[in-house]
């Protein structure tokens, strides 16, 4: 198996395993009732000895995901990020970018692969686009072949064709504008965190509806992830990390829509940045000084 893998990194840049936690010796004893030795490791050491760029993605599934990260691989699937999406429930989402950034950045998000359905298929047309919430967090960005297109129909790799579907050109023209969105610098070298979204008013419970990200670069380029994963309207403040803001005026303009809003520097220092989202709501706010 080694010498395959050595052979395929002659010829590619990557390989994904398909579930590559059967071979750990726990996983394969308790399956097979034979002992094993640990193959990740010595593996992923013998083909970077060959090719030191090569990458290793893992298929991996039972919160396998930091022991074969640990074992060598570059990155592994988030399945866990996916099904609490796919419950369309915020708090467990959010939850989840709770963990360190040395794991985080090795997870590769998506909302569909080959042995998923097609995400069009799963998640309604108001919930899948809030969903991309995934791509703009740490780690790889998965897309599945005919994701930007909307395709339903989920073709079994075996195939080597697939039915001929109707372009939902809404659903493209998203994901032109997602695409750009994630060729901007800061949101793939810069500092990203996860945000705050404290109560608007007392009594008011829907601020556990919102995610919000931030992602700040080193020159300064500054931009605001703000998702309310809720069949409901909801209200919050947005507590950013940036301290410089005091004594300026603000634009926040939205990359995914057509919102742009001036706020003042003060304001959004001592108590964040209000926000009132109908159900499903997002912006994608790149965060500018006017003077």
């Amino acid at each position: 198996m080694i010498g395959e893998l050595l052979r395929i990194a002659e010829r590619c840049d990557g390989v994904r395993c398909d579930m590559a936690m059967l071979v750990l010796p726990d996983v394969f004893e308790r399956t097979w009732g034979v002992a094993s030795q640990p193959f990740w490791p010595k593996a992923t050491q013998r083909v970077r000895e060959q090719a030191p760029d090569f990458r290793f993605m893992a298929e991996v599934y039972w919160d396998l995901e930091s022991t074969l990260q640990q074992q060598g691989f570059d990155y592994t699937y988030d399945k866990r990020l996916y099904d609490r999406l796919r419950d369309r429930h915020a708090r467990p989402v959010r939850e989840h970018f709770w963990a360190g950034l040395d794991y985080q950045d090795k997870l590769a998000r998506f909302l569909e692969n080959h042995d998923e359905p097609r995400a069009a298929a799963t998640f309604p047309p108001e919930v899948h686009k809030p969903s991309v919430v995934t791509y703009l967090s740490p780690g790889l960005r998965f897309f599945q072949h005919g994701q930007f297109q909307g395709r339903k129909a989920r073709v079994s790799p075996h195939l080597v064709r697939e039915p001929d579907e109707p372009v939902d050109q809404d659903l493209k023209r998203f994901y032109d504008q997602l695409l750009t969105v994630l060729r901007v610098p800061v949101v793939r070298n810069g500092q990203w965190r996860l945000l705050e979204c404290a109560a608007a008013w007392e009594g008011n419970w829907t601020n556990d509806c919102f995610i919000a990200f931030a992602w700040q670069g080193p020159d300064g380029e500054r931009r605001l992830v703000v998702v309310n994963y809720a069949d409901n309207q909801s209200q919050c403040y947005v507590r950013h990390p940036f301290a410089d803001l005091g004594g300026r005026t603000w634009r926040l303009q939205d990359r995914l829509g057509e919102a742009v809003f001036d706020r003042n520097g003060d304001g959004l220092q001592a108590q964040g940045l209000f926000l009132d989202l109908d159900r499903w709501g997002y912006h994608v706010f790149d965060i500018t000084s006017t003077h």
